[in-house]
């Protein structure tokens, strides 16, 4: 079975830093904003074992593929060889349709 390698794109760990700092804010507890994030990482790394488990997004981007993370997230990542690229991480109820398209 070929393995595949995740790799974070900059808006993916920009995205990131902003959830940390949002439940941080929220929770006003380091513990949880760490808890979550480390959740939220495993799910990124989970998406190897099954890389084209994701939900297809042509519509929003060439080879883009959706997941879900605890009903709280959405990661947007592409596969290319054995490369899994999360491209970006939405939170909340971002309409993240409408951030990618007004980004092209």
């Amino acid at each position: 079975m070929d393995r595949y390698t995740v790799e974070y794109l900059p808006a993916a760990l920009d995205d990131l830093t902003s959830i940390f700092n949002y439940i941080l804010e929220s929770s006003q507890n380091r513990t949880t904003a760490e808890r979550y994030i480390d959740r939220l990482y495993q799910r990124c790394e989970r998406i190897a074992d099954a890389p084209l488990g994701g939900v297809a997004r042509p519509e929003l981007g060439a080879n883009l593929r959706m997941a879900v993370f605890e009903r709280s997230a959405v990661i947007l990542y592409v596969v290319e060889d054995h490369l899994i690229g999360i491209t970006n991480i939405f939170s909340g109820g971002q309409d993240y349709e409408a951030l990618l398209r007004s980004d092209r």
